[in-house]
């Protein structure tokens, strides 16, 4: 027997995405998952997915639980949880662990930081007892064999409660199962260059084929490029980049490098295990990132072309493996480029209705410490859906904010790319 109008499950707005990186790919699961799911429209500028430029095209991205802010640990501890659960994820999920510390010459802001890390998990319930101290080289190498640098007055911990996601492989591997979902039409390489408006109300968006896409609610997920659609975010957006530099190991290397804990010295930079597929070694230089602000609009913005190392980095990539590494100090560099991220001034994220329209949303301000929250984000963008409003302050629009500023956790100073010269790579 058909159900009657009143069983009937009410009828979903049909919805628009644009953009399928992290925020987008996870909103289209969670949405499509409801009882009666809406039409969801899903596009992308890059025939490809993931894109190039979402910061989620990237080898790997650390899952960890490490935040001064009570919230977002207990939000990270939730997700790495699904992490290691869920059947589409759990597979792109290496829990190896954090080793996390300063070098010897470490400044005082990046030793600050490092005490606040240490301060917002060992007293909580799932690090009690788990957390090693770890100070000098030899104290590295027994939580890391594989490392063979001197490390001399390196000092730090060890957590156990932490780890990383293959994330460009992830994202690949949740994009088919989003295009194969009822009720879900995606559209690779649809490069939206406007939103469509109807009085105050956001009806679709136009590509740069001139096609035009409608739907009852927009849902913008296009992380730093975000300011290209909607000028109105201003400043409280900015897009911020830092280096990414891989080396190429043997297999004998890279066999001796397996399971090592993701290591970061909180002054120097990051890097991974190797990769079990093409064997690189990812190598993160710390800082506070590159800007790339355009005179007309005020806004920091994407570049088109990123495959490259700004001025200095090639030098700080090889101080983190002099350091930790040495044997491959001197080796060649390959597959560089800068990684995008949307950046707020509280590194709060931007997940709300935009004031003064109907029918759009952003999902935005990745801040550089979203992917781990990957499990997370749709179900924050459904919730914004349901409610109509957006009940989490920290996440509304920030009007009037500037993301110019420079936050606790990060040490250095921002560089425009503008001003900064540029070394191909």
């Amino acid at each position: 027997m058909a159900p009657s109008p009143q069983q009937q499950q009410p009828q979903q707005p049909s919805i628009l995405l644009i953009g399928a990186g992290t925020f987008g790919l996870s909103t289209a699961l969670h949405l499509s998952s409801l009882p009666s799911p809406s039409h969801i429209t899903l596009l992308d500028a890059s025939p490809t997915i993931p894109s190039p430029l979402s910061a989620g095209h990237d080898l790997t991205k650390i899952v960890r639980a490490e935040y001064e802010d009570a919230f977002y640990a207990d939000l990270a501890l939730a997700a790495m949880a699904r992490w290691a659960a869920d059947p589409l994820l759990a597979p792109h999920y290496r829990p190896v662990g954090y080793l996390l510390g300063n070098s010897a010459a470490a400044g005082a802001k990046s030793r600050r930081s490092l005490e606040r890390s240490l301060r917002s998990i060992e007293a909580r319930a799932p690090w009690q007892g788990r957390i090693v101290a770890v100070e000098g080289g030899d104290a590295v190498r027994r939580v890391a064999p594989g490392l063979d640098g001197p490390m001399d007055g390196w000092s730090g911990y060890f957590n156990p409660v932490a780890g990383y996601v293959r994330a460009k492989e992830l994202l690949g591997a949740v994009w088919e199962v989003v295009k194969g979902l009822p009720g879900v039409e995606v559209k690779p390489g649809e490069k939206v260059v406007r939103l469509e408006y109807e009085g105050d109300r956001c009806v679709g968006a136009v590509t740069e084929a001139g096609a035009r896409y409608v739907a009852d609610v927009v849902v913008l997920t296009v992380g730093a490029s975000v300011g290209r659609l909607l000028p109105s975010i201003g400043r409280q957006v900015a897009a911020r980049s830092w280096s990414v530099a891989h080396v190429q190991l043997t297999e004998e290397e890279a066999s001796r490098l397996k399971g090592i804990p993701v290591t970061y010295s909180r002054d120097l930079g990051y890097f991974f295990e190797p990769d079990p597929d093409t064997r690189l070694l990812k190598v993160c230089p710390s800082g506070a990132g590159f800007t790339n602000y355009v005179k007309e609009t005020g806004i920091s913005v994407p570049r088109e072309d990123n495959d490259f190392l700004p001025a200095g980095q090639e030098e700080a990539v090889r101080k983190i493996l002099r350091e930790h590494l040495p044997g491959l100090a001197d080796r060649p560099l390959v597959d560089c480029k800068i990684c995008w991220c949307a950046d707020t001034a509280d590194s709060e994220y931007i997940i709300d209705f935009v004031p003064g329209t109907k029918g759009l949303v952003v999902v935005s301000g990745d801040s550089g410490h979203a992917f781990k929250m990957f499990p997370l984000v749709g179900g924050w963008v459904k919730d914004l859906l349901d409610a109509g409003e957006q009940s989490i302050a920290r996440w509304r629009w920030k009007e009037g904010a500037s993301a110019g500023g420079e936050v606790s956790w990060r040490v250095g100073t921002t560089r425009d790319l503008n001003e900064a010269t540029e070394l191909a790579t």
